[in-house]
């Protein structure tokens, strides 16, 4: 069937209802929820952002400030619904959540777009506990890049009891010494390693301070939910452990030293309190030449001389692991390439082309989208040979699955359960999956300028 007709299918049948029935057969990825419960509203607003004043035409959801960190619980029903006060189409994917494919949130790839004035249901359970995050899949630079990004916490009652909790979104802003919104993207900068913002935040705040019992063990969860930076993180003045991955545990935990990630990706770190009151410890990005606070953390109370030996592991997630032996290897190559101009669409295009998967470039979001990078049978193991041709380093985001991480030809790497990898220059790496959510799941960088131009595909589970 050609695929351009599949899509107007797509958008008659969720116009007519469609959206119902395919929660019928969603299978153990997308159970029927109740009626929403969580409006998450996409509007327009200003904030607080930099020492010059307020910030106008920042985008949110909710009705203050940052997107909302939404809470779920593993196993359990969640329904939002999203409503667009924006003045273009906009829609909801859930970054990291394998979810049934309908609830996806992709325009032309899994539903239709959300227009102004519009709303959407969506209804999913999430299978896996942990950190995760939330952000539109339409003219994703700008809507990203102005606020659309919002923290999940799929909570596990399983899990170790913390002394405390902080949950981090970081991001940068693009803004000029008038605090206000500059060009979002640099062409000679998005055929690189791309557009930096110029104001950092944590929360939408400079370097904050959050206080956690002395002697405690703080969990702290983080997102990059930056369009563009790489991050190296370290803790000075306490020990942290790195506990969680993009949601999964890590197969044995390790002390946080110099931790590279990328947007789109999640840490979870177990962080012992200084025992002293008033003592800080501080979260550092040390990539690059100018080493950054991102946040501090301040011992308050007497000391509760909590070990981190204390915490007992992670429960692990139910991902299915890929039978290697008989798993069939797809190769998948990321280039540069300048062979042709991005095609334009209502969800935006910045109209150029410098990235390719396999040699074709796709800026995505079309309503026409190229043929799938790989065909898989549901079911069936697979191993994604990877291979970065590039100078850069790439955050590569599959939608709906994931998988765990075999092999570097670079370094040596734990078997991760991950959604994102961050693929360094030259670098090849496999990476198994089991094809088990049926759909077509969309596969790209999370640089998001590389993904606007043409570092995108999708697989298709059948």
């Amino acid at each position: 069937m050609p695929l351009l007709t599949r899509r107007k299918f797509l958008a008659a049948s969720a116009m007519a209802g469609g959206y119902a029935a395919g929660l019928g057969i969603a299978g153990r990825f997308g159970l029927a929820a109740p009626l929403p419960t969580q409006i998450l509203k996409a509007h327009k607003t200003e904030a607080q952002l930099s020492d010059s004043g307020p910030t106008k035409n920042v985008l949110t959801y909710g009705d203050a400030g940052m997107p909302p960190t939404l809470r779920l619980t593993k196993g359990k029903p969640f329904a939002a619904q999203l409503i667009n006060a924006l003045d273009e189409p906009t829609t909801i994917h859930w970054h990291g959540l394998r979810i049934a494919n309908n609830m996806d949130g992709v325009p032309f790839l899994t539903q239709p777009y959300v227009n102004a004035g519009e709303s959407f249901d969506y209804a999913f359970t999430p299978p896996d506990a942990g950190t995760f995050w939330y952000h539109p899949h339409c003219n994703t630079l700008t809507q990203m890049g102005h606020g659309l990004t919002g923290v999940i916490v799929v909570e596990n009652p399983d899990d170790p009891k913390f002394d405390g909790e902080v949950v981090l979104n970081l991001r940068d802003w693009r803004l000029g010494k008038d605090g206000q919104f500059i060009a979002q993207f640099l062409p000679r900068d998005a055929g690189k390693s791309g557009t930096f913002g110029t104001v950092r935040t944590a929360n939408w705040m400079g370097e904050p301070q959050y206080d956690a019992p002395a002697g405690g063990l703080l969990r702290l969860r983080i997102a990059i939910t930056d369009v563009t930076r790489i991050y190296r993180m370290n803790m000075e003045g306490a020990d942290a452990a790195v506990i969680a991955i993009d949601g999964n545990p890590v197969p044995s935990r390790f002390p946080l030293d110099s931790l590279m990630l990328g947007p789109g990706q999640r840490v979870d770190l177990a962080v012992r309190m200084p025992d002293a009151e008033g003592a800080i410890a501080m979260l550092k990005d040390t990539r690059g030449t100018s080493p950054k606070t991102i946040a501090t953390f301040r011992a308050v109370g007497s000391s509760l001389k909590r070990d981190l030996r204390d915490l007992t592991p992670l429960a692990e997630n139910p991902v299915a692991k890929a039978d290697v032996a008989t798993a069939r290897r797809i190769s998948l190559a990321l280039s540069a390439t300048a062979e042709s101009t991005a095609v334009d669409s209502i969800c935006g295009s910045l109209g150029y082309s410098f990235w390719a998967i396999n040699k074709v470039p796709w800026p995505g979001d079309t309503p026409d989208p190229t043929a799938p990078l790989a065909e898989l049978k549901l079911g069936n193991s697979y191993i994604l040979d990877l291979e970065n041709l590039t100078p850069h380093v790439h955050p590569i985001h599959l939608h709906g699955m994931s998988f765990t991480v075999l092999a570097s030809s670079t370094r040596e790497v734990a078997p991760q359960v991950t959604d994102t990898y961050l693929i360094n220059a030259d670098e090849k790496v496999q990476l198994a999956l089991v094809a088990d959510n049926p759909g077509d799941w969309a596969f790209h960088c999370h640089i998001i300028e590389h993904q606007k131009t043409g570092m995108s595909g999708y697989l298709r589970v059948t």
